[in-house]
């Protein structure tokens, strides 16, 4: 097979539709250390995605390989698999969404004196090199098109109001997990996001269950706790 479409299918393996791209930059924001992470969707994710974070920022020299595949700083050997502590190590999400969508990333560093935009196709940088604008430190990956050279894929996801329902359930479960960052979702052109997860204490997360899932479902909810036993007598719960 030709290398395009071998990495058009590879990338089918990963990238199923906008929910499961989300899920990959999700967790690249995470992994990047921000606190707060914005998402931006037109048509349920199918014409456009959008993450915007605070975290650390991609550096210059990585963004001409930040889309090749297998390229990751959070992996070097095989061993490394048994200290990892990243949502991710593969390096395959954004080379996988390259091969699907036009992808676009933002990017600044805390000591960098400006941003620097970037565009890739095919998991490769275009334009030969980034491009200096105005930013803010953190990272902003913009998804177009998604599927626009693989018909049989962008025909078989569902409706614009069904796919962003997966979306939101995605920024759902991670907005469950991590309420020490601040979470927002909603449709490009609506004031009004869909979910909005301020910040929440440490023991509030019931707090942050009633922003995502409404007060009736948080009055419903059982606090656990669970104590893990130590030595070789088998743990306990509660």
């Amino acid at each position: 097979l030709a290398e395009d479409v071998v990495n058009r299918v590879a990338a089918g393996e990963v990238i199923h539709r906008p929910a499961s791209a989300l899920k990959e930059i999700l967790e690249n924001s995470l992994d990047a250390g921000a606190t707060s992470i914005t998402v931006t969707v037109k048509d349920g994710g199918n014409k456009l995605l959008q993450v915007a974070d605070n975290g650390h920022g991609v550096r210059e020299a990585d963004l001409p390989i930040l889309c090749e595949r297998h390229t990751t700083s959070k992996l070097r050997t095989f061993e490394d698999l048994d200290s990892v502590a990243t949502f991710g190590f593969r390096g395959e999400a954004l080379a996988s969404i390259s091969f699907v969508a036009n992808l676009t990333v933002t990017t600044m560093t805390a000591d960098a004196g400006h941003a620097l935009k970037a565009a890739y196709c095919d998991g490769r940088l275009e334009d030969g090199s980034p491009r200096p604008c105005a930013g803010i430190p953190g990272t902003t990956i913009t998804v177009e098109n998604l599927f626009y050279n693989v018909i049989t894929r962008r025909r078989a996801l569902r409706s614009p109001s069904e796919e962003f329902s997966k979306v939101l359930e995605v920024v759902q479960r991670y907005a469950a997990l991590r309420t020490d960052v601040s979470f927002v979702c909603r449709k490009q052109g609506e004031a009004r996001p869909s979910l909005h997860c301020p910040v929440v204490p440490v023991g509030r997360r019931v707090d942050r269950l009633q922003a995502i899932y409404g007060a009736v479902v948080a009055r419903e909810l059982t606090p656990l706790t669970l104590h893990m036993g130590g030595g070789g007598g088998g743990g306990g719960g509660g």
